[in-house]
């Protein structure tokens, strides 16, 4: 079931139980007043009319005539007189008694002075009367057709309203609910027609101020979130197919020419010696461009813990003196620390050793003296790194463009590289809440500092 239909049986019957309840009420209201009423006017005819048998002295026969002519145009009072023995002085019609009195209901009266009752849809009161220092019981019924032809119209008139109503609320809520649910139609309309070919599309209705301009605005901004990512997609396999291509047209072609004729040892010797360097490209693309896959996880995927930095930025020079035996690495910590969690960070040890060894790398193969220090120091619970290095620097123009996946700049014939170092760090260090910057000056050097929140 479609909401909007949920949304108008839901208003509908809502809108009925409470109408019902205050027809309800109101018809009780009603009943009980009706009631009330006449049991009022029993009591006040009983007392006329005793007062006219006793004082005024009217004999009964023209008292029962009174009642007979009335009888025939309205629901008269039926009343009748007994003495407190049980006696009966006057009745309106004996023949005709609703009430038909009994010793014990005389009995009753007396000693409670006054009672009322239902007999069948008869209304009874009983009394107790004195007049000249002797008491008298009256009774008196009358069948109320006034008040309950007044509570049965009451009745329908209620049923009527409640009906027409109830049509009336549903006709609205449906009105309504496609009024107010008609932004969602468009917008579902809307996301149908959003495939992976026009991602550029937007949905309206994000201005306002409401429910749905929030889901709008959500929406959007999701959709720029996967139109960045399928671009940054397209851009990553078109750099990969690009860089791959490539080494493998090399390594086919050295193995090609060594195919056509005899060689000597030799020349078997450089083709297998330039196959390997190739070799040694492509896996050092595979392994880096693992790195960024992994770099590229939703963060909570991945194992954040406590990890002291000092021992994951020894290990990463480690890493790089093993490949690079020439590397001058010196570590310098500009302010001590007196606590392990002043060195500390919360991060995931591999993803930082990969980040900092890409930066120690990179200080190294750009520099005509591999000397490269790094600086810690520690400030408004920050940990900053600065790499530095004296290298021959990277131009303005490249600064730009230094963290873009396989992107290179003129330093490129200075060193081999695959472009995907800078960018893989600058992810590592976003997912760990931290940023990092460069500044670089030509034929003088490069610092690279990085920021990260300590514990």
């Amino acid at each position: 079931m479609k909401i909007r239909s949920k949304l108008s049986i839901l208003f509908t019957v809502l809108t009925a139980t409470i109408l019902l309840v205050f027809a309800a009420l109101v018809y009780y209201s009603a009943y009980q007043s009706r009631e009330t009423e006449f049991f009022k006017r029993l009591h006040q005819e009983t007392i006329t009319k005793a007062k006219l048998f006793f004082e005024a002295k009217v004999d009964a026969h023209t008292l029962q005539t009174i009642y007979k002519n009335n009888r025939e145009t309205l629901s008269e009072v039926q009343v009748a007189i007994y003495d407190t023995s049980f006696n009966l002085l006057y009745h309106d019609a004996a023949d005709i008694d609703e009430v038909k009195e009994t010793e014990q209901m005389i009995n009753r009266i007396r000693t409670k002075k006054y009672i009322r009752f239902y007999q069948k849809d008869w209304q009874v009161v009983g009394l107790l009367f004195p007049y000249q220092g002797k008491n008298y019981v009256l009774t008196a019924s009358a069948y109320d057709e006034y008040g309950y032809s007044k509570l049965r119209h009451l009745s329908e008139t209620i049923w009527l309203v409640f009906f027409c109503s109830i049509v009336l609320i549903y006709a609205a809520g449906r009105f309504f609910s496609k009024k107010a649910l008609l932004p969602v139609t468009e917008i579902v309309g809307k996301v149908k027609s959003i495939t992976a070919s026009n991602l550029d599309l937007r949905l309206g209705h994000a201005e306002g101020k409401d429910e749905l301009a929030e889901l709008a605005a959500t929406f959007n901004e999701m959709l720029d979130r996967l139109e960045n990512s399928f671009d940054a997609q397209k851009q990553f396999v078109s750099n990969i197919s690009h860089e791959v291509r490539t080494p493998l047209a090399v390594l086919i072609t050295e193995l090609e020419l060594s195919t056509y004729k005899e060689r000597s040892v030799a020349e078997y010797k450089k083709v297998i010696s330039n196959t390997l360097i190739d070799a040694h490209r492509l896996s050092k693309l595979s392994d880096s461009l693992l790195d960024f896959a992994k770099a590229s996880y939703d963060p909570s995927e991945i194992g954040f813990k406590e990890v002291r930095i000092d021992e994951i930025l020894l290990d990463a020079r480690q890493k790089v003196q093993k490949e690079h035996p020439d590397y001058l690495i010196d570590i310098h910590y500009e302010n001590e620390f007196d606590t392990d969690e002043e060195i500390s960070v919360i991060g995931n040890e591999y993803l930082l050793n990969v980040a900092f060894a890409n930066l120690l790398e990179n200080g190294g193969k750009f520099s005509k003296e591999p000397v490269m220090t790094i600086k810690i120091s520690f400030k408004n619970e920050k940990l900053i790194l600065n790499f530095c290095d004296r290298g021959i620097g990277i131009s303005k123009e490249d600064l730009k463009l230094i963290f873009t996946p396989f992107f290179r700049g003129n330093n490129k014939k200075f060193a081999e590289g695959n472009g995907v170092g800078l960018s893989l760090t600058q992810k590592i260090i976003s997912l760990h809440k931290g940023s990092i910057s460069v500044e670089s000056e030509i034929d003088k050097g490069t610092v690279f500092t990085v920021v990260l929140p300590h514990l």
